[in-house]
């Protein structure tokens, strides 16, 4: 079964014979070999490339074990280009190789060698690429199977595919299991190589608390914490004293090897940022869920989850917005109320402003909905995203609202 990637096959295409490395990274088991190895070389046979000139290797097959050395590599992909054409390198899981930044740095300067490499999360983070390649390498972060990736090729109703889609996430493995067969994977994944990954890195000596940290993010998805409110949470709830250095360096742990990512407020009005607190999602629902052995199965904060993931995937930088408001007290004067705004998104020179209210049961949620976007002022775009039936429309106030479908499966929902 074919599942087809194209948002991440045009992303390498962009940056095809670019004269950087391009690095290819993300969340374990997110299908980053697959976009390589499969994807992309089909991608470059179809224009017409040879196999000859497709330079493939693994290396976490044992059968290339000597190519874990440079200059044995470095001689193989020699003696591979005989010729003034192009030749595409295409290296899997490189981090085996000693010494790779200087083997995939070696082809920076011959002009018929266009690289492209992936690593594991354990020995291959965003800092890394900044750090070993010095501007050289050219990152291409890839996220699970979105929603749409995920529907493509589900058998099934799409309200059954997004109900699986926000119980086991997006990690193409799971597409053909059955749903005890996803959860025992996703459980035994999260354990056996995303913790083990943040041990070999990390040399975390107190794992247990690690996992509570997650536990704690994963139960409040969509509510603003900071490390003080969790050095508070640990105290109270699990009568465990963790500094808030520790949380804070778990916090970036996390953030490093792609489980979670950090959202961050931001006065609309004030056009500053508020450092704390802060939102944290997961990269992938199923993960979130097998974190919390597949209890507290919200839909309200899951989905929150899905749109930011999705805008993420869109290319976004995606802010938790705040609008403050003054509000007639009854003896006279004002008080100042915050309001949020779900995310503040902004690509290039474009910005939206988004809800996503699982739910408009009433007038009263209605309003509550559309209080802050109302208050904003400016003349951005702005939505409403519900699960509820109902027709793409705008209102009298130009926010526009669609259900979760129309925004999931349409790449360009949000362009009025």
């Amino acid at each position: 079964m074919e599942i087809k990637r194209d948002f991440y096959l045009n992303e390498i295409k962009k940056r095809m014979h670019n004269g950087m490395i391009k690095i290819i990274t993300g969340i374990r088991r997110c299908g980053k070999s697959y976009l390589l190895y499969e994807i992309f070389a089909a991608y470059l046979k179809d224009i017409g490339v040879p196999d000859s000139h497709i330079i493939k290797i693994d290396f976490e097959d044992r059968r290339n074990a000597k190519l874990r050395d440079p200059d044995e590599l470095l001689h193989y992909i020699d003696s591979k280009m005989t010729d003034a054409q192009m030749y595409y390198i295409l290296l899997d899981e490189v981090q085996h190789v000693a010494e790779f930044e200087d083997v995939l740095n070696s082809y920076l300067k011959i002009n018929n060698a266009d690289v492209y490499v992936t690593g594991s999360n354990s020995k291959f983070l965003s800092k890394d690429v900044i750090t070993e390649f010095r501007g050289r390498g050219d990152e291409i972060k890839i996220a699970p199977l979105s929603f749409s990736e995920f529907y493509s090729v589900f058998q099934g109703p799409r309200e059954v595919a997004l109900a699986n889609y926000i119980t086991f996430g997006g990690l193409p493995k799971i597409i053909g299991m059955d749903n005890a067969q996803r959860q025992k994977y996703l459980s035994d994944l999260f354990i056996t190589t995303y913790m083990s990954d943040i041990r070999e890195r990390y040399n975390i000596r107190q794992e247990d608390e690690m996992m509570e940290l997650l536990r704690i993010i994963s139960s409040s998805i969509g509510g603003l914490t900071n490390p003080n409110k969790l050095m508070n949470t640990f105290k109270s709830e699990k009568k465990v004293s963790i500094s808030i250095n520790t949380i804070n360096s778990y916090l970036s742990i996390l953030e490093d090897v792609f489980l979670v990512e950090r959202s961050i407020r931001y006065d609309i009005k004030g056009k500053r940022y508020i450092n704390t607190p802060s939102k944290f999602y997961f990269s992938d629902l199923g993960l979130r869920n097998a974190c919390i052995q597949f209890r507290q199965n919200e839909p309200t904060h899951l989905y929150e989850n899905l749109v930011y993931n999705e805008l993420r995937r869109r290319g976004m930088q995606v802010d938790v917005g705040v609008v403050t408001l003054n509000t007639p007290k009854d003896g006279g004067g004002y008080n100042k109320v915050n309001v949020e705004v779900d995310f503040v998104c902004n690509c290039g020179d474009k910005r939206y402003y988004i809800q996503s209210a699982y739910r408009l049961p009433d007038e009263l949620k209605m309003k509550q909905e559309l209080r802050s976007l109302k208050a904003i002022g400016d003349n951005f775009a702005k939505f409403v995203i519900t699960d509820q039936p109902m027709l793409r429309h705008q209102n009298d106030d130009g926010i526009v609202f669609m259900n979760f479908y129309d925004f999931l499966l349409d790449e360009n929902s949000l362009l009025i």
